[in-house]
């Protein structure tokens, strides 16, 4: 960790992980006491770039509502407890249920920040999947990204294999789904985004954002609208126009893939002029687009979250790559690219993963809804009716590490509903929120500086090959521990460890009696050592490793100007090396398409939207992020509506609307443009604070929860990934209504958005 300063007063290098660019941070560190963050000026790559929430983490690290003590239940709701009372008392009552019921009692759901810290990821797995066979994993992936993965495991066979735009090279980006003007990018790490998406214009190229509404990003560059939900429409058109006029070079397809004759039989009824009302696009504008994804010698698709959430997200994500592979745009440069490590072993250990996912995905279903086992996880969905209906491997034991669940799964409120059912759950987190107030024990963890780090998930989504890792920049507030050591502890105390647990625990007890730390530094190191710019254990002069990167490139360090193309034969684990293309699941998806029912009693469709000083839930109690919002008297929670759908609703700018699916109803003001498609209303996520949870100005911010509207009937879960659908929900929009008596007269008096 390199350091400047003098006294007190220290600033340290180190990096942020919030979200997927992982921009550069400089720490102002005093006393011991994390002051202030600014963005890091040497940063090879983010190069003095970070977002409002990147410089507001400070308060975040020093917030006076964060927990940092062992929280325990009591009559009159939490108190604190010693580490030792509170890891005895989980222990106990975790082996007896593991005793009484087995291991398909036990679950755990984990949200996204855990992607962003190593100690988590490789802690949280090894137990929860240690516990036994029947164990139960819920991850915010099937609120985003298992689709994605499947989709890889469908065509190259691992999940690990993930292409990616090569946005340094292109000459036409078309992104679908995705605004990185706020979200920075995902399943994408490339610092200062907008930036390099202008370079593409500077040079001569196009950046097309198909979208609902006209996002940030898309106010910025060429807007194509869509209806929401109409991607897999769009996708199928566009390859059913490529084979109709021969813009693909099938000979180079059928190359690298087999299934191209199922695959064009797939796209013959989906032509421009019979998927116009699905999407909204003129068949002019997309025969348009197909020959200019044909025809551009460095072009890519990309879509994102608004491609994950609809009906049909793992055949969007599909088509997605088939489209790159039919337009001659897949592994070339500036085009789709697999960003790989370089590790020698890379191969062997995606074939391992991919074939163990694939056996997963076949052979094991959920308890609840039948649903395949993705990256060995189930439907988050479903995590209240595992928990509510009888039966073996019904869910007594819950924990909850990094999310909110109450709010970021559809229908919160039956999962609230389930927890009273629990014998025991227990939050690691940072606060006490919606889903953690209903626990038995609340741990407090460490936040992203008060811990080392090297960003192992996103090694394979960097647009431009990078390294760096970070130590801790200040010590742990309060009593908080890393997951990694919370994990260990809590398995070391088991009365009766499972077989995998048990091994674990013995090499911990083998590893600390050499006298060294037990954690998983060694194997990052080891990754570092492996890839693009290692040492090879020596074989490479002046190569990485942990502790050369980290002491001799604070900053980080490039290690390949370019993402390397031509490796197929890598990434595609299948025998012989080539991508399938023909799936019977993927087909069935394509006739689901084909029959989608019209809109019926509920006229409009339901879509998202990111805000840039909101991160789902668990920023919301940052004084910089909100404060200047409720310091105006200005609503930090409200919907966004067509002007001309309004009117015709007699809605104005600004009143509160009541939005109704088959599934519920919430109550939000509304601002009305002109920057969004008739027929669709879109509403931000992660609100619904009610005082149940400790932040009190993220309660003062308040909002109501989207997923309100959102269904956990299985029939309304995507059958192949599991994921949950949270755009394109069909809804009713009606102006809400107060009785008022005036006179005597009892009139209906429309609420404003300030009543």
């Amino acid at each position: 960790m390199a350091s400047t300063g003098t006294g007190n007063i220290e600033h340290k290098v180190t990096f942020c992980r919030i979200c997927e660019p992982l921009c550069g941070m400089i720490a102002t560190v005093e006393d011991g006491r994390l002051t202030a963050l600014r963005p890091d000026k040497q940063h090879p790559l983010s190069a003095g770039f970070a977002c409002p929430k990147g410089i507001a983490f400070t308060e975040v690290v020093n917030d006076p509502d964060r927990v940092t003590v062992p929280l325990r239940r009591g009559p009159d709701g939490f108190e604190p407890v010693g580490w030792d009372i509170a890891l005895d008392d989980i222990a106990g009552r975790l082996s007896r249920i593991l005793d009484r019921h087995g291991s398909g009692a036990v679950a755990w759901y984990f949200g996204n920040p855990a992607a962003f810290s190593y100690s988590h990821l490789m802690s949280v797995m090894p137990f929860i999947k240690g516990i036994g066979r029947h164990s139960h994993l819920f991850t915010a992936s099937s609120q985003d990204t298992s689709n994605r993965l499947l989709a890889s495991q469908f065509l190259y066979g691992s999940p690990m294999a993930v292409p990616i735009p090569d946005v340094l090279r292109t000459d036409f980006l078309v992104m679908i789904g995705a605004n990185p003007v706020v979200s920075h990018g995902s399943f994408l790490t490339t610092p200062r985004i907008k930036d390099r998406m202008h370079d593409i214009v500077r040079r001569g190229g196009r950046v097309m954002i198909v979208d609902p509404r006209r996002t940030e990003t898309a106010a910025q560059f060429e807007w194509q609208p869509i209806t929401p939900d109409g991607d897999a429409y769009l996708l199928l058109s566009l390859l059913q126009v490529m084979f109709a006029e021969n813009l693909a070079d099938q000979r180079a397809v059928s190359a690298v893939a087999d299934g191209l004759d199922w695959l064009r039989a797939q796209c013959v009824p989906f032509s421009p002029e019979a998927t116009e009302d699905r999407t909204g696009i003129d068949p002019v504008t997309v025969r348009q687009l197909a020959r200019d994804l044909a025809g551009t010698p460095r072009a890519a698709v990309y879509g994102r979250f608004g491609t994950s959430v609809g009906r049909n997200p793992t055949l969007t994500a599909y088509l997605i790559d088939v489209v790159n592979l039919v337009a001659g745009q897949l592994d070339t440069p500036g085009g789709s690219v697999f960003s790989t490590s370089g590790a020698p072993a890379e191969r062997l250990m995606m074939m391992a993963m991919g074939a163990g996912m694939r056996r997963a995905f076949r052979r094991k279903k959920s308890r609840i809804g039948g649903f395949p086992s993705v990256i060995g996880a189930e439907p988050a969905a479903m995590l209240a009716k595992e928990i509510s209906t009888p039966g073996d491997n019904r869910i007594r034991a819950l924990f909850v590490s990094a999310g909110n669940p109450a709010l970021s799964v559809p229908n919160g409120s039956e999962l609230v509903g389930a927890l009273g059912d629990l014998d025991l759950m227990v939050g690691l987190d940072l606060y006490v929120n919606e889903t953690t107030a209903h626990c038995d024990y609340v741990l407090p963890v460490t936040t992203m500086y008060e811990r080392d780090d090297f960003p192992v998930t996103f090694q394979n989504f960097q647009s431009t090959p990078f390294r760096q890792a970070t130590e801790a920049v200040v010590a742990p507030r309060g009593q908080a521990r890393t997951e990694w050591d919370i994990v260990a502890d809590l398995t070391a105390r088991l009365s009766k460890r499972p077989p995998v647990l048990a091994g674990l625990a013995g090499l911990r007890r083998l590893v600390e009696r050499t006298g060294r730390a037990w954690g998983p530094r060694p194997i990052i190191d080891m990754m570092i050592r492996t890839s693009d710019g290692g040492d090879l254990f020596g074989l490479r002069r002046g190569g990485l490793n942990l502790r050369r990167l980290i002491g001799e490139h604070p900053h980080g360090v490039v290690v390949g100007e370019h993402i390397r193309t031509g490796v197929l034969h890598k990434v595609v684990v299948y025998r012989g090396g080539r991508i399938k293309l023909a799936h019977s699941e993927i087909g069935a998806e394509i006739e689901a398409v084909a029959q989608r029912d019209r809109p019926g009693e509920f006229p409009l469709r339901l879509i998202g939207m990111r805000q840039p000083r909101s991160e789902n839930s668990w920023m919301h109690n940052s004084p910089t992020l909100m404060g200047p919002v409720l310091k105006r008297g200005d609503r930090a929670h409200g919907a966004l509506m067509n002007a001309d759908d309004a009117a015709a609703l007699g809605v104005g700018d600004g009143d509160t609307v009541r939005i109704r699916s088959a599934n519920g109803a919430i109550d939000i003001p509304v601002t009305l443009t002109d920057d969004i498609v008739r027929g669709a209303i879109a509403v931000p996520h992660g609100w619904g604070h009610n005082g149940s949870g400790g932040w009190k100005l993220a309660n003062r911010g308040g909002g109501v929860n989207v997923n309100t509207l959102m269904s956990t009937a299985p029939a309304d879960v995507e059958a192949l990934a599991g994921m949950s659908w949270l755009t394109g929900v069909p809804v009713a929009v009606e102006p809400t209504t107060v009785t008022v008596t005036v006179g005597g007269t009892t009139e209906g008096v429309r609420m404003s958005g300030g009543q």
